[in-house]
């Protein structure tokens, strides 16, 4: 199992995006980043991360929070049908429940969407 805890980042007008904080040297800067709303930063480490490890789905994910915070659908998106195209991977999450990747982007997608429609 992939150990990894989950947070929400609010985004606005998606409502919340999920964000994942994975126990790497790297990884929890990124999501203090972007629960201190620095996005420029936590993209500059997810982008260094993902150069390395170009499909853990944590940094996948984060990175399509941050996209999605800073208005890249599109971009988010590309990035949430990643994962799902990757191998599931379960996550422990901070209230101690395990939860898939592909929930997780499910959940990202549906908040894109409804952002979207709400846009209309």
């Amino acid at each position: 199992m992939h150990k990894v805890l989950a947070s929400i980042v609010l985004a606005a007008p998606l409502a919340a995006v999920p964000a994942v904080q994975a126990q790497s040297a790297e990884q929890p800067n990124a999501h203090l980043a972007i629960a201190a709303g620095d996005y420029d930063q936590a993209e500059r480490v997810l982008l260094a991360e993902q150069r390395i490890f170009p499909a853990r789905p944590e940094i996948l994910l984060n990175l399509a929070a941050v996209h999605a915070r800073t208005g890249r659908a599109a971009e988010a998106r590309a990035l949430y049908h990643r994962v799902l195209a990757l191998k599931p991977v379960a996550m422990d999450v901070v209230d101690g429940q395990t939860i898939a990747s592909h929930a997780v982007a499910q959940r990202g997608i549906r908040l894109l969407d409804a952002g979207r429609m709400a846009g209309r």
